[in-house]
């Protein structure tokens, strides 16, 4: 919808008004197509009145009425004829129409033709520098001035005067015009910026959600599939020694299966059309990493855990494998996700790559300014090979809460990790 279509339907606008608007846009939209037709209907209506004049209404108004016929119609023309080209070179339209009223003058033939000197003036006010009304005004005061002195009827300012505010107010029509096609233009081309702007911001939004889903999946899919290919081989192995055990490995197998599936539905019920049937459980938090290392021991992963200072004493030891103080840490919901889904994903690569009788260490310190979380495992160190999705998505994560993350082998062997992020983070 164009912007004249849109102000012609606007609620405030009545029947009549209405009517009118888009009969304008219609007669806008075919001069915009043929400007030639216009100029040319125009031109010849012009050219009609003034000849309809020289048939002899001059003389009616002429200081001097014995001046040839051949030469009023001769001006007449002249007068009329130019306006064809008004819009391609109002200036020189001017010039050529001015020496007409300026021979108009001196005659005494007075021309009513001479009026339409104004025609050219509106376009030079409309399109032209402000600069260009200059030139204009030397044009029209030598036929003005010429016919005041030579054909004097009364005082002279009186013949004078009032056509120079004639010209001055037309000239003030074309500035105005002028001044809203301008502001009009300026509103189109913000509207259109904005538009552009707001397309821009939706896609970088769209991106940055998609780049956050699929960190989330690969959190979510990774760690749980470790923990189930863990269990799902220490059932086989126990199978035939030890039935019971096997059993509980499949237990196991299945209640992270579900954990897994619940998460992955609470994630991509946001992505649904309907809000009232999306998923709205709260996301994982420091709360629930006792669960996160539970699962991991089942799958055979022996885990340490500890933390290092409280909310009020941050240089008083825990016991270790006591999560329960975790609840009253002064991190907002997203940090505590980013350093749970740190402590996930660096169990979740210990089970993937550190080997048979690999144990892992988690260690939560909290410092007056900052949260650090350090894995350690004590497995073999992994093939080299390029950073995976995990790392990367680690790494931006902590970078999100104005964080650094920190891995590499330890001197006697293993992997360690180490999550930093200040104490009150908030997404920078």
């Amino acid at each position: 919808m164009t912007t004249e279509t849109a102000r012609d339907t606007a609620p405030g606008t009545t029947g009549l008004s209405r009517h009118t608007q888009q009969l304008l846009t219609r007669a806008r939209a075919v001069d915009s197509r043929r400007p030639w037709l216009w100029d040319t209907t125009l031109t010849l209506f012009w050219t009609g009145a003034a000849l309809v004049d020289a048939s002899g209404g001059w003389r009616t108004t002429a200081p001097d009425p014995s001046v040839p016929v051949w030469l009023v119609i001769t001006l007449s023309l002249a007068l009329a004829l130019p306006l064809y080209l008004r819009r391609r070179n109002p200036t020189a339209v001017l010039a050529v129409m001015a020496c007409a009223a300026l021979v108009s003058a001196a005659s005494g033939a007075f021309l009513q033709a001479g009026y339409l000197q104004l025609i050219p003036l509106f376009h030079i006010a409309l399109t032209r520098p402000p600069r260009a009304l200059l030139g204009a005004a030397a044009l029209l005061l030598p036929p003005l001035l010429t016919g005041a002195l030579r054909f004097p009827r009364g005082s002279w300012d009186q013949h004078v005067v009032p056509t120079l505010w004639t010209y001055a107010l037309v000239a003030l029509l074309g500035i105005a015009v002028r001044s809203r096609k301008d502001h009009t233009a300026s509103l189109v081309d913000r509207a259109r910026r904005l538009e552009i702007e707001r397309d821009q911001e939706v896609r970088l939004a769209a991106a940055a959600e998609r780049t956050r889903i699929a960190r989330e999946m690969h959190d979510i899919i990774g760690h749980n599939l470790s923990v189930i290919t863990g269990l799902a081989d220490g059932g086989r192995y126990a199978a035939a020694k030890n039935p019971e055990r096997a059993a509980q490995a499949l237990d196991a197998i299945g209640t992270t299966s579900r954990e897994a599936l619940a998460e992955l539905r609470r994630l991509l019920g946001v992505l649904r059309d309907d809000e009232q049937e999306a998923v709205r459980d709260p996301q994982p938090t420091l709360a629930d990493l006792d669960t996160l290392i539970t699962g991991v021991r089942k799958a055979g992963l022996p885990v340490r855990f500890g933390t290092l200072g409280t909310l009020g004493t941050p240089d008083a030891p825990d016991a270790p494998d006591a999560p329960d103080a975790l609840t009253t840490q002064p991190l907002t919901p997203g940090a505590q996700l980013t350093v749970y889904r740190a402590i996930q994903e660096a169990l979740t690569n210990t089970l993937k790559h550190a080997g048979e009788g690999a144990g892992a260490t988690v260690l939560l310190t909290y410092a007056p300014g900052e949260v650090r979380a350090e894995i350690t495992n004590t497995g073999a160190p992994a093939p080299a090979s390029p950073p995976g999705q995990g790392l990367t998505g680690m790494r931006e994560r902590a970078a999100l809460y104005d964080g650094t993350l920190e891995s590499g082998p330890l001197p006697t062997g293993g992997w360690r990790v180490t999550l930093t992020l200040p104490r009150k983070g908030s997404p920078s």
